[in-house]
């Protein structure tokens, strides 16, 4: 597999897993308006041309917020996540911004356990903050 950043080409790979991994998943269109934003940041695994997983992240000033993290349903388990969001923890070093932050399901107990084993804490909660279910958000962040 390889990282490389948002491209076009990307697009559709990225449309297929976020309709397979969400319930309320960001539009095709919305992620083609990203191309252009240059306060975010994209890594795309790909492997044999293949897009098999991606995690992108805001910046506002020193600080990164992480949008999304996905990867395809036959890919997980095989450390293509981990990869990915190494990728922007290095962008952030490299960049030297504060801190980088995230919210996840409160549910989501392997998201969990991966961000914690990136260096993430649990720093708060959003009650309600899911709208297909009305589920808690566990705020983690990491700083630098």
């Amino acid at each position: 597999m390889i990282i490389d950043n948002l491209k076009a080409q990307y697009i559709d790979g990225i449309d297929s897993i976020n309709r397979l991994s969400f319930s309320d998943p960001w539009s095709k269109n919305l992620m083609e308006q990203e191309l252009d934003n240059p306060n975010c940041y994209y890594a795309v695994g790909v492997d044999d041309g293949q897009v098999v997983g991606y995690a992108g992240m805001t910046v506002i000033a020193d600080e990164a917020n992480i949008t999304n993290v996905a990867t395809h349903p036959d890919c997980r388990q095989q450390g293509i996540g981990k990869a990915l969001l190494g990728k922007l923890i290095d962008i952030c070093i490299e960049k030297n911004f504060f801190l980088i932050t995230l919210e996840v399901r409160k549910s989501n107990i392997a998201a969990i356990s991966l961000y914690e084993s990136l260096g993430f804490l649990v720093e708060g909660e959003r009650k309600k903050y899911y709208s297909d279910n009305g589920e808690d958000a566990l705020i983690m962040t990491r700083r630098f």
